[in-house]
Formats: C-alpha cells, sequence, structure tokens
C-alpha cells in the first residue's frame, strides 16, 4: 500500500510540474496571443490580402511537390546570391507594400510578417524570409492546417540580429464564406508589448 501510494503521489507532483510549466508558458504567450486578436486580427480580412490569396491559389492550384520546392530551391538560392528578381517580385507586390505599411504602423511591436497561399508559399511579406515554402513548418501546419480560426503562438526566442525577445504568431486567413485560403506569421517584439 504504501508503495502505491508513493507512485501516485510521484505521478501527481509530475502532473503538477509539468501543468505548471505549461501553465508558465502559457502566461508569457498570453500576451502575444492578445496582442494578435486586438492589433492583428481586426485587418485579415482586408481586400488586400484576401484577394491577393486567392489569386495566388488559383495560380498555383497545379503545383506539385516538385514544383514548390524547386521554387524553394530558387528561393533560397537568391537570398545568398545576386540576383534577387523572385524576391524583389513578391516583396514589390501590393500586398507586401500593405504588410509593410502595418509593420511601420506597429511602432516596433512588429519585426516581420508574411502571408502565406493554401500550399504554404509566400504571397506577400514585410521583409524577405530565407525561404519561400512554410507549408513544412510548424507555422503553417498548426494554424492552416489545424482550420478556421486557428492561432498558433510559437515559442519565445531571442532574435540575434535585433537582440530583442520575439516570438511567431500564426492565424488561419478565412475567405468571407469561413473557408480557409492561406494563413499571415506575424514576428511580435515582446520587448515592445
Amino acid at each position: 500500500m504504501k508503495k502505491v501510494v508513493s507512485v501516485l503521489l510521484l505521478a501527481c507532483t509530475a502532473v503538477a510540474m509539468t501543468t505548471g510549466v505549461s501553465m508558465a508558458q502559457d502566461a508569457k504567450l498570453a500576451p502575444i496571443s492578445d496582442y494578435v486578436t486586438s492589433d492583428v486580427k481586426p485587418w485579415l480580412n482586408d481586400p488586400a490580402i484576401i484577394e491577393a490569396i486567392k489569386a495566388q491559389n488559383v495560380a498555383n492550384a497545379n503545383l506539385g511537390q516538385a514544383d514548390i520546392d524547386a521554387l524553394d530551391k530558387k528561393w533560397r538560392a537568391e537570398v545568398d546570391g545576386s540576383d534577387h528578381t523572385m524576391i524583389d517580385g513578391v516583396l514589390g507586390n501590393a500586398l507586401s507594400k500593405f504588410l509593410q505599411e502595418k509593420k511601420a504602423a506597429s511602432n516596433g511591436k512588429i519585426s516581420e510578417i508574411f502571408v502565406m497561399d493554401a500550399k504554404g508559399l509566400n504571397v506577400g511579406q514585410s521583409d524577405p524570409t530565407s525561404d519561400f515554402w512554410q507549408g513544412d513548418e510548424g507555422k503553417f501546419q498548426k494554424s492552416f492546417g489545424a482550420g478556421k480560426d486557428a492561432v498558433f503562438v510559437d515559442e519565445i526566442e531571442k532574435d540575434e540580429s535585433t537582440q530583442t525577445l520575439q516570438s511567431q504568431a500564426s492565424v488561419t486567413i478565412s475567405d468571407d464564406k469561413g473557408t480557409p485560403i492561406g494563413a499571415i506569421t506575424v514576428g511580435v517584439n515582446v520587448d515592445a508589448l
């Protein structure tokens, strides 16, 4: 009997410790989630976003994985190379201009923004990303992949280039019928909240 009680006490302690860590992490992420809900979600149904995603979904409807991999490889080569034709094309589009304005208006709270289509490919962005395809990453899989109204707030990490604490919050974007059509990831500067 004594052994059973000891095992139960250890199990309860482990559950309490696990829950405490989870609750502590949730408490750290809550301000990020609150910021996204109050300051980002209100503009996610803007026609600049919705129409750009819809157009790219149509354009990319027949892309297979080999095509996606080739686009991603080209983007990555441009990040490190001197030819930035593909990157400049995305950074120069109307959606990217819209996202750059939203970033500038955030007073330092947003470090980056990028919008993805239904395949996880960049549609627009405030700043160049290191890759073009986000579909294989949690930011896309835990937002778009989780369906309508999904919000995924990733861990807080120190950004080496800016020396600030940041987290990426990703939200599913749906059309006026409520059908998920893409996702957005917003880099939030935790120090500025």
